[in-house]
């Protein structure tokens, strides 16, 4: 079964940029909707400048974000898929979500790096 998911992500980060390219190379069933959050025409579910801060998909009409959007995001990518499904385990999810508020601490250093 094919997800319906639609990712929104930051055309201006370079390391979004990079990690966006290889989604979407590995999304060759097309499964994902991915929208530049940086593109003033694009629609957000939400304020511009949450989308932007936080990663954000949306799953079967449910609005996600952090390491659950990750884990939306992987599940709906076949070689993914098992790694999205640990993210989601009810158990599993909180560890996911501590590593990724520990990656946005360092996201500005990263994306210099990626300049």
């Amino acid at each position: 079964m094919v997800e319906n998911v639609t990712v929104w992500f930051d055309s201006g980060c370079p390391l979004c940029q990079r990690e966006i390219a290889l989604m979407r190379r590995l999304d060759r069933r097309g499964a994902i909707r991915f929208i530049d959050a940086c593109d003033p025409t694009s629609s957000c579910p939400i304020d511009r400048g949450d989308i932007l801060a936080r990663f954000h998909a949306e799953e079967n009409g449910r609005l996600l974000s952090g390491a659950a959007a990750f884990a939306a995001m992987w599940r709906a990518i076949p070689l993914l898929r098992p790694l999205g499904i640990i993210a989601g385990w009810g158990p599993a999810t909180p560890v996911f979500e501590t590593i990724y508020r520990g990656f946005l601490r360092v996201r500005p250093r990263l994306q210099r790096l990626f300049q």
